[in-house]
């Protein structure tokens, strides 16, 4: 057997030649210790924030749906209304049972979908009931601005006054015909009696031709328009979403000598809320404004966002940085913004999570680089940022935005700022980064913005290299 032996010698020159073959530059060929300058940036000063109303949202369809009232101290007030449909039972034709009926009780059932905001321990609640005088229609997107045509003049339910209680089950009585009911333990639900009159005009006396075919049934009922009672409320209030809602009737038929209970529940297939916003004169004050942005505002639901800027930051960049004889590339960017300390105690905390998007140049909102599946620098929902993280060390939340690349092309003009918001959005989405606006948040942020004044005012962090050109 033939054997190979590299020598001391063989391998030493090896060692040499592989050490000389090493490109030690972390950021691309052509940079080397002699041609590079590493550095940080912190730019507190030329970030320019305004805060703005958030467009008009669709919120009829949605899985879950704002409703309540809101007296914020800090902010102002939010009444949310909701205008429903009411269909037939399976949404289909309906036979009355035989014999004669009579109403032992109409509740209309609204499920909370795990979701309060406010105060749910001192403030007490009430809900009116009314019929809309159009028709609530599926074939139309509702708007959080859309008003609607209802019959103020028949209350047609209201609840008794009632706590919030979003995790709190209950226990009912189940209906089984030819049996004893039975209690059994329900989801957390909010139960408004409503007028034994309006089930027995629209469903138990209904001709036929009414209850043979749904869409006849909904061109005679319309809809139900819910509204909280603010007399007969008390307390800061709150904001529910709905994530389930039905009539149930419980009813007794006497058919002969045989006298029995049953229940016919009809359903709401949707939703739409209608969100009205009423802000205090410092907030009024600082919608629109850019010259004084010590705080900025972010609001749910379809409430505020703010519109931030960096133009002198990229100035300052390219006329101390960026000279003949030298170009930049930006290794780390990152935004991070701090709520005002006392603006965020219970029940008004912070918002979950936030999102930062750019517009294009027909103002639709787009991913930032640093956001998009498509761009290869991006480092995906966990890395961009946006959730509210607690920082023991100095005792504070604050959100923390990475945007590297965006920042990368806007100071080398691959891009075009027509407009980058900060806004709130749901923190339900682990996969993607949400920029589309959403009425299923409820809660704010009151936010440290330029103030010079506050040691957590909004900074960006920016670590770079300097790259000295070759001279010729």
């Amino acid at each position: 057997m033939k054997f190979s032996r590299i020598d001391l010698l063989t391998l030493l020159i090896s060692l040499f030649i592989l050490n000389g073959c090493k490109n030690q530059d972390p950021i691309g060929l052509g940079v080397t210790s002699a041609n590079q300058i590493n550095g940080a940036y912190v730019d507190t000063s030329t970030i320019v924030l305004t805060t703005l109303k958030e467009d008009s949202v669709g919120t009829s369809g949605l899985t879950k749906t704002p409703f309540g009232i809101l007296n914020d101290p800090l902010m102002g007030n939010t009444q949310i209304d909701l205008a429903t449909d009411l269909n037939l039972p399976q949404q289909s034709s309906y036979t009355l049972p035989a014999g004669t009926i009579t109403i032992d009780s109409a509740l209309l059932v609204l499920t909370y979908a795990n979701t309060f905001y406010g105060d749910s321990i001192s403030s007490k609640y009430k809900i009116n009931v009314y019929q809309l005088a159009e028709l609530y229609r599926h074939d139309t997107t509702y708007f959080s601005n859309r008003k609607f045509n209802v019959n103020y003049s028949t209350l047609i339910g209201s609840s008794p006054i009632f706590s919030a209680r979003p995790h709190d089950s209950i226990k009912i009585n189940r209906i089984i015909p030819g049996a004893p009911d039975t209690a059994y333990k329900v989801v957390p639900q909010i139960r408004i009696p409503i007028s034994p009159a309006f089930i027995n005009n629209n469903l138990f006396n209904a001709n036929g031709t009414t209850l043979g075919n749904n869409v006849v049934f909904q061109n005679n009922v319309k809809g139900l328009y819910l509204k909280i009672d603010k007399t007969n409320s008390s307390g800061l209030g709150g904001i529910f979403m709905i994530g389930a809602d039905t009539l149930q009737v419980y009813y007794k038929v006497v058919n002969g000598t045989t006298i029995d209970t049953g229940l016919v529940s009809l359903p709401i297939a949707s939703r739409a809320a209608v969100i009205n916003h009423t802000y205090n004169a410092t907030v009024s004050a600082a919608i629109g404004n850019s010259t004084n942005s010590n705080v900025f505002y972010l609001q749910g639901p379809a409430g505020l966002k703010t519109k931030i800027s960096f133009p002198y930051l990229l100035q300052n960049l390219r006329a101390n940085l960026l000279k003949k004889d030298s170009d930049i590339l930006i290794n780390r960017a990152e935004l991070v913004i701090t709520p005002v300390a006392n603006t965020y105690t219970n029940p008004f905390t912070p918002i979950p999570k936030i999102t930062m998007y750019t517009t294009d140049i027909a103002g639709r909102p787009a991913r930032l680089q640093d956001a998009s599946s498509t761009d290869p620098r991006s480092g995906g929902v966990s890395v961009f940022g946006g959730n509210l993280i607690f920082n023991p060390n100095y005792n504070t939340n604050t959100y923390h935005f990475v945007i590297t690349a965006f920042l990368q092309d806007l100071l080398q003009k691959k891009t075009v700022d027509y407009g980058t918001y900060i806004a709130p959005i749901e923190n339900t989405n682990s996969g993607l980064v949400d920029i589309a606006e959403t009425p299923q948040v409820a809660s704010r942020t009151i936010a440290v913005g330029t103030d010079k004044s506050s040691p957590y005012k909004i900074k960006l962090n920016i670590i770079y290299t300097k790259i000295l050109k070759p001279i010729n």
